[in-house]
């Protein structure tokens, strides 16, 4: 057993983030099955391969909770939304979802250097890099949706490109 490093405070949001991250995974699962389904292969590929990503970010965190000494925590989680009203619909929650994610990282970075817990707030720092680049990759997304508009073969290309895309995360 390792001796405890971690506050119980910086322990316990570690864990929730855990959670968070484990929800995100679930949470993109869930949108790339309803793509699959729905006929956007390339869009349905993408999202399991971030939903994957975010598995790796959950992992990443109880990896460095029990490497300081907590116990990192596996998490029950709720069920994601599984319907939704189109592609656009879709992204606009991912976008949305990142920015959350991105606010709950900030706070914990907050939380580290409030308790002086440099070890916890330079590993943070990796996902703070991250969320700039998954919030970068949602708006690019936006942003391609909103061009295309309700041009269904721009649709096609755009679900085509999709497959191929890599999510913001290079492992």
């Amino acid at each position: 057993m390792l001796l405890k490093e971690l506050s119980p405070k910086i322990e316990s949001a570690l864990n929730n983030q855990v959670e968070m991250e484990a929800a995100s995974s679930q949470y993109y699962l869930a949108m790339a099955s309803w793509a699959e389904v729905e006929g956007y292969n390339g869009i349905a590929q993408f999202l399991y391969r971030h939903s994957d990503e975010e598995r790796v970010h959950m992992l990443k965190l109880i990896k460095f909770i029990n490497e300081r000494g907590g116990h990192g925590l596996v998490p029950a989680l709720k069920q994601p939304t599984v319907k939704f009203k189109n592609i656009n619909a879709v992204f606009e929650q991912v976008f949305s979802h990142e920015l959350l994610v991105s606010k709950e990282i900030n706070n914990l970075v907050d939380m580290a250097l409030a308790e002086k817990d440099y070890a916890t707030q330079t590993f943070l720092q990796w996902y703070v890099t991250e969320q700039i680049e998954e919030e970068r990759m949602a708006r690019h997304i936006l942003d391609k949706l909103k061009l295309i508009g309700e041009d269904k073969g721009g649709l096609y290309i755009f679900d085509r490109d999709l497959a191929t895309l890599n999510t913001a995360d290079q492992h």
